[in-house]
């Protein structure tokens, strides 16, 4: 066998076939909207809160975000939809991890959070409240009220900006019992290990009603207007085409009598529906 060093112009031809090759197999690289399409099925992550997004006794996963996800992606050719159940506090980090293509759990728009994803314009808004025991004993209607009195706890579910808002209120740490989802947050205050737990009115009416007589959700929860909730499903942020297109099919669809169809049987409505972007959201200071 010959051992001799190739003459160049065979060394250069051989370097000229593995650059094409390279150029080839990055040119044929597909983006998440092409394998998504090309497969007919997309990833969902969620995190169990209902009515947002959550798995029903039948084993369903359902809500108000997966099945908006559900119904855009169909218009878009893609029919199969793989929900990957995960905690609050892991969405982030496992749409980045590519554990799931997309966050479809009503997340918020935050400026904190526009830096980690790409968000599509919000299909709902919503404000807070408590849920409080019954009668409302210790008689709470703000983030103030638990901050002035510091024998008061409340329960907040990790990673929610919630936490950011009662921090911001004055409610010190020592006060907050962090729980990793809103079944946690009922079970705080139905055995007394938390005076309230705060999260979306939604959410706190569907405790409320799932808790029986044991608790209630405040009527007339007090609170800054900066603090109303705009939702949205959320995105790598290389995938900026898929968002895109998803954003689309949104600005036609939403505010649509099957929209609204869609997100009754989770009790949003047509004062749910907002005008603002993504874009002005993330801005905010």
């Amino acid at each position: 066998m010959s051992t001799a060093t190739p003459p160049f112009h065979h060394r250069l031809l051989a370097a000229c076939l593995l650059l094409g090759a390279l150029g080839a197999s990055v040119a044929q690289a597909e983006t998440s909207l092409e394998r998504i399409k090309s497969s007919g099925t997309i990833r969902i992550g969620y995190a169990n809160e209902a009515p947002f997004a959550f798995t029903d006794t039948s084993g369903k996963v359902t809500g108000e975000s997966p099945e908006i996800a559900t119904q855009v992606f169909k218009q878009m050719g893609i029919d199969k939809v793989e929900p990957v159940l995960t905690e609050w506090g892991a969405l982030i980090p496992g749409l980045r991890a590519g554990r799931f293509d997309v966050i479809a759990a009503g997340m918020y728009i935050t400026p904190p959070r526009c830096k980690q994803v790409l968000f599509t314009d919000p299909h709902y808004q919503i404000p807070d409240t408590l849920l409080v025991p019954k009668g409302n004993p210790k008689n709470l209607h703000s983030y103030a009220d638990i901050a002035k009195d510091p024998s008061l706890r409340l329960a907040v579910m990790s990673g929610t900006v919630e936490l950011g808002y009662a921090r911001q209120s004055g409610v010190k740490d020592e006060q907050i019992v962090q729980v990793p989802d809103t079944t946690a947050q009922l079970q705080a205050v139905r055995a007394g290990r938390a005076d309230a737990s705060v999260g979306t009115a939604l959410t706190m009416k569907g405790l409320a009603a799932k808790g029986g007589e044991q608790v209630e959700a405040v009527t007339n929860f007090k609170d800054d207007p900066a603090h109303t909730g705009y939702g949205a499903l959320a995105f790598r942020p290389e995938d900026k085409d898929l968002r895109d297109a998803v954003n689309q099919q949104l600005k036609t669809w939403l505010g649509s009598e099957e929209h609204l169809k869609t997100v009754e049987p989770f009790g949003f409505d047509r004062s749910n529906l907002t005008d603002k972007t993504a874009a002005a959201l993330c801005s905010q200071s």
